[in-house]
């Protein structure tokens, strides 16, 4: 139970996630076949359409967007702050920092990941990790959605007796970017809200507010 409770957060979005997804899933289902029904085609069983291409667009149209959203707030924080915000760095504090705040190398206590506690590529490579994950995730789900998007796209054009395209031109087409921004432009706004609302709003007990007490300018603080 101990280990449950520890992991609490982590679990229960992992929870809601499926949830969502087989609800996405689900409901995409009775969608598809609506469209089938009144188009005369047939209706694909559930199985059917979450392997389907149609699916997968929509899922990793919004995984890329949501992993864009976390790389650009983990790497323009570094440079950049919002004063007043608890998701900013306090003012003067820009840049990657010294080995000795970010408590590496000889710097690295004895409880910090071995290579923390390394050198050369090591050092770099995990002093980066996150970003790089997260990089990595956008840009496979990208890569996913494009090829998913082709092919739900020449489906569609199949049944209106139209030539399907290829690759190049389906990413470089209004349809595969109209996808795209619908999705980066919510995200977008989404991190802005919470950098600016966090400045001025409370939310007790939360480690993404600050204090109830702190004052407005006070940076990079938490509750």
């Amino acid at each position: 139970m101990s280990r449950i409770k520890d992991n609490a957060l982590s679990v229960t979005f992992l929870a809601l996630f499926l949830i969502c997804l087989a609800g996405q899933g689900l409901a995409g289902m009775l969608h598809y076949n609506e469209r089938q029904l009144v188009d005369g085609g047939q209706a694909n069983s559930y199985l059917e359409y979450v392997t389907s291409s149609s699916f997968a667009v929509d899922v990793a149209e919004n995984w890329q967007s949501e992993y864009l959203q976390f790389l650009l707030f983990i790497m323009l924080t570094i440079w950049m702050v919002q004063r007043g915000s608890p998701e900013s760095k306090e003012p003067g504090k820009e840049g990657a920092e010294s080995d000795e705040e970010q408590q590496i190398g000889r710097h690295a206590r004895a409880d910090s990941p071995a290579w923390a506690r390394a050198t050369g590529w090591r050092l770099r490579l995990y002093s980066n990790s996150l970003g790089l994950a997260m990089g990595t995730v956008f840009l496979l789900s990208w890569l996913a959605q494009s090829v998913a998007g082709l092919a739900s796209y020449n489906s569609e054009r199949l049944t209106d007796l139209r030539d399907p395209i290829g690759w190049s031109s389906y990413v470089t087409s209004p349809e595969f970017w109209d996808r795209s921004l619908q999705n980066w432009q919510s995200e977008l706004l989404a991190v802005l809200s919470m950098v600016v609302l966090s400045i001025y709003l409370r939310q007790r007990g939360s480690p993404e507010s600050k204090p109830v007490g702190a004052a407005h300018s006070a940076t990079g603080v938490e509750g």
